[in-house]
């Protein structure tokens, strides 16, 4: 055969584009099958009540993978069925309508006030210490002399209502930055104030999320010098709630 014979009716460039366009697919398709590992099978309303939903490609075979506890965690879980019973309820009875909370609205867990069900354990540092902790209790960390030292300040809600004094702030060791300011209540107890969620003037503290009074149903942790991950997540989702909840008002269209 004389040389050349067969790659000479072949056009190299065009296989190698075809062969590239068919490993691009599977990629896609790998990557798209691996990204549901968590958050699947979707759970949404159907004409017949709740239904279930997979989607193309279906859900990956369970992995095990070793935490850096030791423990292990599979994804996907498994059903991706939420334990929790919602409190909420349809506005009107057909799918796709809005859901309205049941009982306290900014304890919901619905809307703006919805979490995830994180690990209730606290975050931890490569040297495996707390890693959100309250000043009192970091060596080696404080306010910058240059800015302003919000301990002592009055928080005031949204509707200039009196919460209560701010009386610490926790840090995150590992970002070097404030996390929570922790709030001595007048009603008493302590709850925390996420960062996000604060004004800090040169005297006191506004919140727009809340109400004064709202601030003696901030969700608590266990401990008084660390916070867990799924404290985290209610905490802050309480303050979410409270962005369209908070007053009846703020339900209403902006215009």
């Amino acid at each position: 055969m004389t040389t050349g014979a067969v790659t000479a009716s072949i056009d190299l460039a065009q296989v190698v584009l075809y062969m590239f366009w068919i490993f691009f697919a599977g990629l896609c398709y790998y990557l798209h099958r691996e990204s549901k590992r968590e958050g699947y099978p979707l759970v949404a309303d159907g004409r017949q009540g709740r239904a279930v939903f997979e989607g193309f490609p279906g859900l990956p075979e369970p992995k095990t993978f070793l935490m850096r506890d030791g423990t292990t965690k599979q994804a996907p879980p498994g059903s991706g069925e939420d334990p929790r019973v919602p409190n909420m309820e349809r506005s009107h009875d057909y799918p796709g309508n809005p859901y309205d909370p049941i009982g306290n609205p900014l304890l919901a867990g619905v809307g703006p006030g919805a979490y995830a069900l994180r690990a209730d354990v606290p975050d931890l540092t490569l040297d495996n210490q707390p890693r959100i902790v309250p000043l009192r209790v970091a060596p080696g960390f404080d306010v910058d002399a240059k800015g302003p030292d919000p301990r002592g300040f009055t928080v005031r809600g949204a509707d200039g209502g009196i919460a209560g004094d701010v009386v610490d702030l926790w840090i995150d060791r590992s970002e070097h930055m404030f996390r929570y300011l922790e709030i001595q209540l007048d009603a008493g107890g302590r709850v925390l104030l996420p960062m996000n969620f604060a004004s800090v003037t040169p005297n006191r503290v506004n919140v727009s999320a809340l109400l004064g009074h709202q601030f003696a149903d901030v969700p608590t942790t266990r401990s008084p010098e660390q916070i867990t991950l799924l404290e985290e997540e209610r905490v802050t989702a309480y303050y979410g709630a409270g962005t369209l909840y908070a007053e009846p008002s703020r339900l209403e269209p902006l215009i």
